[in-house]
């Protein structure tokens, strides 16, 4: 097996979880109301639900980094690369607060623009893009640094209407604030946090140049011994400590119940160290579920920007099936054009279902595009 089929299958994989979040996210019939991971609410079940999904974005973020440095690798020119990460990084940016939040909203107006892991993403291209002439070992070691010490950062002392912390705190910490009239910009992934894990990505690229994957194994131990270590200490690495609930269950879910927005060092240590153990199970996976994983690693990008508009559709026949008509439709209030102040949606059985029609439907769109791609060499092709 070669580097690049660990990342396409290992990319398929979180791709495949990650619409499950999706589905469940726009569909589920409390997603409006109440926080899946909120223990006061929650069930064991909706709790899974939606903590197997935390897997997606650090692995993204860190198979971009790899990616790039793969990218690297191949041309062996410091200017071509960085004029490729940074293009790709403005592109991904423009993509997310056009195409993609348009998919996720379905709002003409764009009242709501929520910089999230597409623009976090492009942020992370571009920085490294400058960076990178530095050694990889360097960029490694700075990303560890911000990996590892980036929760210390609301100890600074700001003022509290300083034009410092109005600066500082989006890129550190999730923030809204309006820009124009009726439109609101939302910094859902602060993107320095996740760089962290770009950069990491970046200087690991090296581990995917060999055949073994020993490296990873050793990663995933450190990694995830790491998080038990510093998890069961419950002093540093994230925000919310942990603590005894009404059960045993439940005090489980406050041991996993990890910050995302930013993602916490407990949170990417998991999280990273089981994409870790996925890289090293690769090869033992069966040949044709790894084929189908393949084509949706091949076609990232395309599948995210699909799949929205797939499950907003979806949405739209469920709504009309239960009774609701157009002008019910709220598209401007992020609620993903459901109805406001009345219960809609669906149970989350029938989220699992409605999920595996979109990983279905989503095979064949996918599987054109990347023949698509390997058929023509369009220059815009490698941005997107």
């Amino acid at each position: 097996m070669n580097r690049i089929e660990k990342i396409d299958i290992v990319r398929g994989i979180v791709m495949v979880i990650m619409a499950l979040d999706h589905v469940r996210d726009i569909l589920h019939v409390d997603a409006l109301t109440q926080n899946p991971t909120n223990l006061n609410y929650t069930t064991p079940i909706l709790f899974f639900t939606r903590w197997i999904t935390h897997l997606c974005a650090p692995t993204f973020v860190f198979l971009a980094g790899t990616s790039a440095f793969l990218y690297f690798s191949k041309t062996k020119s410091v200017a071509v690369t960085r004029s490729y990460l940074i293009k790709r990084g403005l592109i991904l940016i423009l993509l997310e607060f056009t195409i993609i939040n348009f998919g996720l909203f379905f709002d003409a107006g764009f009242h709501s623009l929520v910089f999230q892991v597409i623009a976090t993403i492009g942020f992370g291209m571009i920085i490294l893009g400058i960076l990178i002439s530095l050694n990889p070992k360097t960029i490694g070691i700075i990303g560890l640094i911000i990996l590892v010490f980036h929760n210390l950062t609301p100890l600074i002392p700001f003022a509290e209407s300083s034009v410092l912390k109005t600066i500082f705190t989006p890129l550190f910490a999730p923030t809204a604030f309006p820009l124009f009239s009726g439109i609101t910009f939302i910094m859902g992934y602060p993107p320095v946090p996740w760089l962290g894990i770009l950069l990491v990505g970046f200087a690991s690229g090296k581990f995917f140049l060999e055949s073994s994957n020993k490296p990873f194994l050793k990663l995933a131990l450190v990694s995830i011994s790491l998080f038990f270590l510093l998890r069961f200490i419950n002093i540093y690495g994230d925000p919310v400590p942990w603590s005894t609930q009404k059960s045993f269950v439940f005090t489980l879910l406050s041991f996993f119940n990890l910050t995302k927005y930013p993602p916490s060092l407990l949170f990417s240590l998991i999280t990273l160290g089981i994409m870790f153990l996925l890289i090293t199970i690769t090869p033992k996976i069966n040949e044709k579920v790894k084929k189908i994983l393949i084509i949706f690693g091949k076609v990232p990008l395309f599948y995210f920007i699909v799949h929205f508009y797939l499950i907003h559709l979806i949405t739209l026949v469920v709504l009309f099936a239960q009774g609701f008509h157009w002008d019910q439709f709220s598209f401007a209030s992020g609620t993903f054009g459901r109805p406001q102040n009345t219960e809609s949606g669906l149970t989350l059985g029938w989220v699992y279902i409605v999920w595996l029609l979109v990983i279905f439907l989503m095979y064949f769109p996918s599987k054109w595009y990347a023949g698509y791609k390997a058929k023509h060499k369009y220059f815009w092709l490698k941005y997107i």
